[in-house]
């Protein structure tokens, strides 16, 4: 973690407080996110009376429903049933923060840094990519733990990109998810499912509806930004039009890089096609 003098480190489940005290003795403060009430007992008298006391911040309560506060870094050994909701409650938060050091199920954490065409490679590991950089620090064997779990675990650092990619995170997550339903189908087929198509015709209706009312406003200026939608319009061949027209149409999810999503989000909204 690279923990210096002057951090505000964050820690979700402290536990009794093992990591925590390390951390005490080298930093400015710790605030430690704790949702059993008895642990929190045990870790505010572990400290009670010592000169760690005034540096510890605790937070009672579950970290999912609570604002993130300002922290530096974060650094947790975290309930592994929260993994990745947490993950992309840390990657969405603002200010940014310099660094994450996780510790995560070892299936979870190879997801995280899975590259196109692995076996691993899900809607996690792009979406987790997009925003930060991912590294696997180590395995961590479940003999380490006392007791031992049925499950091996690893150690992840993950640092923000700042700035972050110009990029709508609901439009991309909502492309992404569609595309990862059937990873190793083609394109053209992942979005001919019926509930895919009712979707995204609702919002190209929604899209053209308001660009037509802003159109309304503008007619002094001879600026027309939607025409109407015909009655024979099916949005069903405008979306197979469009994965045509920028090449991926016969692709697959696997496959894609971060790159190939930005082409192929970019070409549905020039179109009109949202995805949230």
């Amino acid at each position: 973690a690279a923990l210096r003098r002057t951090d505000v480190v964050l820690e979700v489940g402290p536990g009794t407080g093992n990591l925590t005290v390390k951390m005490l003795e080298k930093v400015k403060k710790v605030i430690a996110c704790e949702i059993d009430p008895r642990l929190v007992g045990e870790l505010q008298k572990r400290v009670q009376g010592t000169c760690l006391a005034n540096k510890l911040e605790i937070k009672v309560g579950d970290i999912l429903k609570t604002d993130l506060p300002f922290f530096d870094a974060c650094v947790a050994n975290l309930p592994y049933q929260i993994s990745s909701p947490f993950v992309f409650k840390l990657l969405l938060h603002r200010p940014f923060f310099r660094c994450a050091i996780l510790m995560f199920q070892r299936e979870f954490a190879l997801r995280l840094v899975a590259k196109p065409g692995s076996k691993l490679y899900c809607r996690l590991s792009i979406n987790t990519q997009l925003l930060a950089r991912v590294d696997h620090l180590m395995k961590v064997g479940k003999n380490n733990f006392r007791p031992p779990p049925k499950v091996e675990s690893s150690v992840v650092r993950i640092e923000p990109k700042n700035p972050p990619p110009p990029i709508n995170f609901q439009e991309w997550d909502g492309l992404v998810r569609i595309a990862f339903v059937r990873k190793n189908k083609t394109l053209s087929a992942a979005f001919k499912s019926s509930a895919v198509e009712q979707l995204l015709d609702h919002n190209y209706r929604v899209h053209c509806s308001l660009h037509n009312m802003v159109s309304s406003f503008l007619i002094y200026y001879s600026v027309f930004l939607c025409t109407e939608i015909p009655e024979n319009f099916k949005i069903a061949e405008k979306i197979q039009t469009v994965l045509k027209d920028t090449g991926y149409s016969e692709k697959r999810a696997r496959s894609m890089d971060i790159d190939d999503f930005i082409r192929l989000l970019h070409g549905f909204n020039s179109e009109g096609i949202h995805f949230s």
